[in-house]
């Protein structure tokens, strides 16, 4: 009624197949991310910070330039496992220098590929299933064999485009791209020739001046980018999300979070300012304090001591201001392919503690000075060697509040 596509969940961890779409994972995700880096979009704010590169730096944005946007609707069944295996061959045949990726062989990597795509089976209403396309969506290797299959198909696209004047990425199932080459008309018998050879990847295509994406509103005005933060419609307006863990400290997190998109998103004053005064009201509605959203707001603004900018409508301060942020958010993609690195060699520690109340940030700072006192000589603890993130977590959980654990099974003799 509502036009909602349900996608079921196969519970698989510990199943035959677990372990080896794990090892695998492990195995095909960092290489594979290495290959496709270049076409691959992040998150929603490394989307803007590229597509604002296009604009603003190399100024490749023309006033007949096309978006287009394609959602790709069976990304975790797009072909048959056959099919989808002889793919994972080739890719890996071209991005290789040898025939190896790390101590494997290509043809054993398709083996294990093989048993795991083949062996996926679940049990429903009595009967035992077998996946005969794609595999349990809750598994990391699901995710990455699609990203593969992806990167070889929207081939096809970048085969048409000029990459010198053309703009293309992909998120997960999302891609995006702009079109100078011709007519919005060519453009999309173009997309229908490869709906029509590539049945197999089914897709819903919009094609316009003025797209969606990733929550963001994008427009062509005349040879300017205009964007915003997209509200949709079907969700309500002054919701916070479902978080894990602490909630206070998870909402401040993803406070911080939404301002920075709000920020990179608006290349308006004006709407940005709306999308503040709409995040600060949510908060509100939400029990939280206004002590608690007047610090978190004002920490955003002083952090580039800019504590005049909430309440300015001036456009070249805003610029100013937003072009920090883009700054920001780049240090802190580098930032996070460092602590990837360190998570790679076994030297990213992390620790959880219980928080209920008092100085959380107190804590945290006393935390690393003790840290960084007592290891600062140590091989493989000191600063420069390992990187120590800490994060809290309630006493309760709504586990522990609200469900009956189930009384143990007792054998009953006779």
């Amino acid at each position: 009624e509502n036009d909602i596509s349900l996608v079921p969940i196969i519970t698989s961890r510990f199943s035959a197949t677990w372990k080896i779409g794990k090892y695998l994972n492990q195995l095909l995700q960092p290489f594979t991310d290495k290959i496709l880096h270049s076409t691959t979009f992040v998150d929603e704010i490394d989307f803007i910070r590229k597509l604002n590169h296009y604009v603003n730096t190399e100024h490749r944005l023309r006033p007949t330039t096309l978006f287009c946007t394609i959602k790709i609707t069976n990304f975790y069944t797009l072909d048959e496992h056959q099919n989808m295996l002889d793919v994972i061959g080739y890719f890996l045949q071209d991005n290789l220098a040898t025939n190896k990726l790390e101590s494997l062989i290509i043809q054993t990597i398709r083996n294990l590929l093989y048993l795991f795509l083949y062996n996926n089976i679940f049990y429903y209403k009595d009967n035992i299933y077998k996946c005969s396309q794609g595999s349990p969506n809750i598994m990391g290797l699901t995710e990455t064999l699609s990203n593969i299959y992806l990167f070889v198909w929207q081939k096809k696209i970048l085969k048409e485009i000029d990459q010198n004047i053309e703009f293309l990425g992909r998120y997960e199932d999302q891609i995006f791209f702009t079109w100078n080459k011709s007519s919005a008309i060519e453009l999309e018998t173009f997309i229908e020739n490869i709906r029509e050879k590539h049945w197999n990847v089914r897709f819903q295509k919009f094609i316009s001046t003025n797209v969606q994406f990733l929550n963001a509103s994008i427009e062509n005005r005349q040879g300017q980018l205009y964007s915003q933060v997209h509200c949709d419609s079907n969700m309500s307006r002054y919701t916070l999300p479902y978080l894990l863990g602490h909630s206070k400290s998870a909402h401040s997190d993803w406070l911080q979070t939404a301002l920075i998109r709000a920020v990179c998103y608006c290349t308006s004053v004006d709407d940005f300012q709306q999308e503040r005064i709409v995040l600060e009201l949510t908060y509100l509605i939400n029990a939280y304090s206004l002590l608690f959203v007047e610090t978190h707001v004002k920490h955003f603004f002083n952090y580039f001591h800019a504590q005049t900018m909430r309440y300015s409508r001036s456009q070249s301060t805003y610029d100013k201001f937003r072009q920090q942020w883009f700054k920001f958010v780049e240090q802190r993609y580098e930032l996070s392919e460092q602590l990837e690195k360190f998570n790679k060699n076994g030297r990213l520690i992390q620790f959880n503690y219980i928080y209920d109340f008092d100085s959380r940030c107190r804590f945290n700072r006393e935390f690393y000075r003790l840290w960084s006192h007592y290891f600062q000589k140590h091989p493989t603890l000191s600063e420069e060697n390992s990187e120590v993130i800490l994060s809290t977590k309630h006493f309760h959980s709504l586990n522990t509040l609200l469900a009956i654990d189930k009384p143990p099974y007792t054998t009953v003799q006779q």
